[in-house]
């Protein structure tokens, strides 16, 4: 396929953003753990439950970021110059969750590999969930 005719995906297809912040040992989950406080001080964000052992397509330990499409451009740059030297993943949400985390990502760090064959190619198979903000910032980012 010629790529000049390729279809072009709207950003419109993209429902919200997802964020994995990985860990491999003690002194990384000591500078996760202090990067999620300062996210959470900042903005308003769904953080997900802190996960000690690889899960789902992830292969190291994590916590995810769930955010709204409005804070990509304060959240993700803010990650970037403060993401404690820890992987952090990047994703859209869009109805292919597979694609998603294979080829719509984008890292900062080290690129960890991803079981993505476990993904759904189809959202009808993995619905999104609204995202419920579950922090309070104090404080601007």
């Amino acid at each position: 396929m010629n790529p000049t005719s390729a279809a072009v995906a709207p950003i419109s297809n993209i429902h919200s953003y997802h964020s994995h912040i990985y860990f491999n040992d003690a002194a990384q989950r000591e500078r996760a753990a202090i990067l999620r406080d300062q996210v959470a001080e900042r903005f308003t964000v769904q953080l997900g439950r802190w996960r000690e052992t690889p899960v789902g397509p992830h292969t190291s330990p994590m916590y995810q970021i769930a955010f709204d499409i409005a804070l990509f451009p304060a959240l993700v740059p803010w990650l970037m110059l403060n993401r404690q030297d820890l992987a952090v993943l990047v994703h859209p949400n869009t109805d292919n969750p597979r694609r998603d985390h294979a080829t719509h990502a984008l890292w900062m760090g080290q690129v960890l590999p991803l079981h993505t064959a476990m993904l759904s190619e189809s959202i009808t198979d993995d619905p999104l969930r609204p995202i419920e903000p579950n922090t309070t910032p104090g404080i601007a980012a």
